[in-house]
């Protein structure tokens, strides 16, 4: 399938802009009701009055243009006598294979996304702002996506470059044959509004229309976002509350006459296994899944009639009871490409809505066993070519794969190294690092598999790793502040699903996970070089630009004194690696024994 023609972006970004302009005329409108008290359809297929509309998805892209390596490019199937299979999954070239294949029998057919399309991408779509990325959903005919926080990595003029177009404004057209052309379809920012003048940065809705046939689309990021991109990145700008956005817009959507509605929610949930094909309804809807979402899903409108939620990297289709307790689906595709997902809504034509108790989902592997789509192999080998003098570059040698895997990771405790010895180039003075687990994208892998050799680690590998281009800042703490930053990894805005910190050598501490929050952190157990931690003494802890700035929950990282700003933090990264291997010998890999859990 080529890429979406001109005048079908034209098409479906006017009916957005369209029905924006009409919100006021249209206010004083009587809201239909929700009307999801009818029973199921029978035999509906071939009857005038009901139509199936496909709606494929997926979320948490993050770039991932070429098949990811490793655990990352894996999912777990649960097989029917008990055991798990593990498939290799994702590619944007088998990704596209398989939703054109899917669309193949269906007239009716909407693709969306549910946010981080971009942002912590690997070299070969981040190294060039993700415009790569956005070339790529472009021809997958994304129809719509909400925005999610990475979306707000390099902040709000940088996404709407690439909704709209344009080349950098630093490092200009990367392409020479044309100028980027921006997406061909709407990001929603519903709940994203810009400080002083309360309207969403772009689109809140967009309505996709067929033959009589319409459904409205509001997509909305967490509220949280502020927590966990830089304060750069989100300057002036305010992020709502999810619940309320969404009521507020399926109001807005009914009173223009479109009563089928889906959100697209950037925050997720956690099911309790991680098969992609885990029934979250057994025992009863919902009874297998637990975070943010599910009370998020029990509070909007029954006028909402699914929701395709992302954030958490999870695999999901469950059925979730709203505010009138009728169950209501709510999916989410894992991440990087590795799983989509097809639900069937029916659409009744007689009321203009979903019939909400024949709605049935599933998420589907998106295998490496199809045919490539030719055009993204094109596209991908266009990016390489640019990308590979940078991303072949090789940078130092491992012992064995270094993974990101654990409470405490041993690429971590490698990561929080590098930190600590360019920190001390810096200041001599410099006591311990500290490394946020999310700033982490992937493992090193040993094996190559590209003919560069087994141990080497490339530039592009170490990106993939690290892609945010934070700094390695430097601040004072006291002993007592450092505990109580290591005291909110599980308390306050971490408690639920706690963020452990990597540290550096040197720095260790015991994990009671028998406790409850801050009560887990074994306050007289955290040491530097054997020695208990002294409340009252100041410590120079080094850490990225992100922590410094109280990112992850960490507020107390954020009070750091006499604050120096460091160079990138991937640079740290390579010259820690170049000078501590070779390939007569190669880095170890981590014992991470650094934090005694307790369980």
């Amino acid at each position: 399938m080529a890429s979406t023609p001109r005048s079908r972006r034209t098409h479906r970004l006017l009916a957005g802009a369209a029905g924006i302009a009409t919100v006021g005329a249209l206010a004083a409108a009587v809201p239909a009701s929700a009307g999801h008290d009818r029973a199921t359809p029978k035999h509906h297929q071939g009857s005038p009055r009901y139509q199936d509309v496909q709606l494929l998805s997926f979320n948490d892209l993050h770039g991932n243009l070429e098949p990811p390596t490793g655990s990352s490019g894996r999912v777990t199937e649960h097989q029917e006598d008990g055991t798990s299979k593990t498939i290799d999954a994702g590619g944007v070239e088998y990704l596209a294979t398989h939703l054109r294949q899917a669309r193949k029998t269906n007239k009716y057919s909407i693709t969306a996304a549910a946010g981080d399309m971009v942002g912590a991408s690997p070299l070969i779509s981040g190294l060039f702002h993700d415009e790569p990325t956005i070339e790529a959903l472009n021809k997958l005919d994304l129809d719509v996506t909400s925005v999610g926080n990475h979306e707000f990595d390099e902040g709000a003029k940088e996404l709407a470059r690439l909704q709209n177009g344009g080349c950098h404004p630093k490092e200009g057209c990367y392409d020479d044959s044309e100028k980027f052309g921006g997406a061909n379809f709407p990001y929603l920012a519903a709940n994203v509004t810009k400080e002083k003048t309360g309207k969403p940065i772009l689109k809140p809705y967009w309505v996709w229309k067929k033959n009589g046939v319409k459904v409205g689309f509001i997509g909305v990021t967490l509220e949280g976002t502020p927590n966990i991109v830089s304060a750069e990145g989100v300057k002036g700008l305010k992020f709502r509350d999810e619940v309320e956005t969404i009521n507020k817009y399926a109001k807005v959507l009914q009173r223009q006459g479109v009563k089928s509605i889906v959100a697209l929610i950037h925050e997720g949930g956690a099911p309790a296994s991680t098969a992609y094909n885990y029934d979250c309804d057994s025992p009863g809807p919902g009874d297998g899944i637990s975070g943010p979402i599910v009370d998020i899903a029990k509070n909007i409108t029954p006028s909402v009639d699914a929701l395709v939620t992302g954030h958490t990297h999870q695999a999901y289709a469950c059925t979730i009871n709203d505010p009138a307790g009728k169950p209501r689906m709510v999916t989410s595709a894992a991440s990087f490409g590795r799983l989509y997902t097809d639900t069937t809504l029916t659409y009744d034509r007689w009321t203009g809505d979903i019939a909400r108790t024949a709605v049935k989902s599933a998420n589907h592997v998106v295998t490496r066993t199809v045919p490539k789509a030719s055009d993204m192999t094109a596209l991908i080998a266009k990016w390489k070519t640019l990308s590979a003098p940078i991303a072949s570059r090789p940078i130092g040698y491992i012992a064995g794969e270094i993974p990101n895997t654990g409470t405490e990771s041993p690429l971590g405790d490698m990561i929080a190294d590098a930190q600590l010895a360019y920190a001390k180039s810096l200041d001599p003075e410099a006591d311990l690092a500290l490394m946020n687990p999310g700033g982490i994208r992937a493992g090193l892998t040993y094996a190559s598999g590209n003919g560069e050799g087994d141990g080497v680690v490339t530039y592009g590998e170490a990106f993939t790793v690290q892609p945010f281009a934070n700094t390695v800042n430097l601040v004072n703490l006291t002993g007592a502040q450092l505990i109580t930053a290591l005291q909110q990894q599980v308390s306050g805005a971490n408690e639920a699903a706690p963020k452990i910190l990597q540290i550096s050598k040197g720095l260790t501490y015991t994990l009671d996970l028998t406790k409850t929050g801050a009560a887990r952190v074994v306050a007289d157990s955290v040491k530097l070089n054997g020695a208990a931690i002294d409340p009252a003494a100041t410590y120079r802890v080094a850490m990225n630009s992100f922590l410094a700035g109280g990112g992850d929950g960490f507020a107390e990282l954020g009070k750091g004194a006499d604050v120096l700003v460091g160079g990138d933090d991937l640079a740290a990264f390579e010259a820690y690696l170049t000078a501590n291997s070779s390939a007569a010998a190669p880095y170890p890999v981590p014992a991470a024994d650094r934090i005694t859990i307790v369980k």
